[in-house]
């Protein structure tokens, strides 16, 4: 698919390292929970009619660019497609989160769950990206994306949401050849499913390590970061990929060094730690706590200008430290891209 130029691309130079004007900005789970246009299609489709519907998927992708005024779209799906285009039943309750009924628990298990062909199972991602790039017409970059296969092993092990997945943990520890055989399997998926949003339209990667931060650095790296670094690997000569492995700090040096273009950091990490850590050639994201948007608007104009001092000019990404919470005022949502856009950094 032939590149269209995109009229907006602070965010592709950032990842490049070239020096910009302004700190580009963009917001996790910005398409979704908190607008009131997308709580009106959320009454009318179930949540996984709007990933796998193209046309839906489109609108909800579209709507914090028109609203909220971002510097990039990020579409509009979950990390557990992968799961089940895998064969595994995922049910997504409102307000209470994914429910995977037969969780993988034993090395028979995986008998049931295989590597997929994407084009087939996950072609309404693929069209919908072709969509969501022919509306969005050169605006801004489009970013695509897919969950770390430690993320969705604790999903697919676990069953369910958990603030420690104790399971899935024991599972590693308990059974490593099969934990491995499952994290090979996910990452094989991965890296195809990646490949087809690309060759689709995607202008930049993130990968989610939602649960990253329950490992430590030695089992982060064992259980996680090997497979990360196959993803990377795969994918950061066709477009930049950013990593976001929520509270997984403490290798940042590490994952600096598989040749993403950019980190997500949250809010538990000061900026200028992680630079030392990450060192000066990669682009770092984030890391405003998501819970500061619903404080008041002065507030949060002068906590953004904060953060992006201390980010300093170029090779960052303003962002959240993680996905925006439903209950954030939109025109919070607003102040906080309107700082960022309206803020220069002096020349003195």
């Amino acid at each position: 698919m032939m590149q269209q130029e995109i009229k907006n691309d602070l965010i592709l130079r950032t990842l490049r390292g070239e020096a910009v004007e302004r700190t580009p900005v963009w917001m996790m789970r910005q398409a979704g929970r908190y607008l009131p246009e997308y709580i009106r299609l959320r009454e009318r489709y179930s949540f996984f009619e709007r990933c796998q519907n193209p046309e839906l998927a489109c609108e909800i992708t579209l709507q914090p660019v028109d609203i909220v005024g971002v510097d990039a779209a990020i579409l509009f799906s979950d990390i557990l497609v992968v799961p089940q285009a895998m064969g595994m039943e995922v049910q997504l309750v409102e307000k209470l989160g994914p429910f995977l009924p037969q969780p993988v628990k034993a090395e028979e298990d995986l008998q049931r769950i295989s590597v997929p062909d994407v084009n087939d199972k996950l072609s309404y991602v693929f069209e919908a990206i072709r969509l969501i790039k022919k509306e969005l017409n050169g605006r801004v970059p489009l970013i695509g994306f897919a969950g770390a296969p430690w993320t969705l092993l604790c999903y697919m092990v676990q069953g369910k949401g958990s603030k420690t997945f104790d399971e899935a943990k024991a599972f590693c520890y308990q059974q490593p050849a099969t934990a491995h055989a499952l994290l090979q399997m996910i990452t094989d998926t991965t890296i195809a499913y990646l490949k087809g949003q690309v060759a689709a339209g995607a202008d930049v990667l993130q990968l989610f390590d939602s649960w990253g931060g329950l490992l430590g650095k030695n089992d982060f790296e064992v259980f996680s970061l090997r497979y990360i670094r196959q993803i990377v690997e795969a994918l950061k000569t066709e477009v930049p990929v950013i990593v976001f492995a929520k509270g997984a700090w403490g290798s940042l040096a590490e994952m600096a060094q598989t040749g993403a273009a950019g980190l997500g950091i949250d809010w538990c990490i000061e900026p200028q730690t992680a630079r030392n850590i990450a060192g000066k050639y990669v682009t770092l994201q984030g890391n405003f706590d998501p819970a500061k948007l619903l404080g008041p608007v002065p507030q949060i104009e002068k906590e953004t200008k904060e953060m992006l001092r201390a980010f300093g000019k170029d090779r960052h990404i303003a962002n959240l430290g993680h996905g925006i919470l439903p209950n954030v005022p939109v025109d919070h949502a607003r102040a906080f891209v309107d700082t960022v856009k309206a803020y220069r950094f002096s020349n003195s």
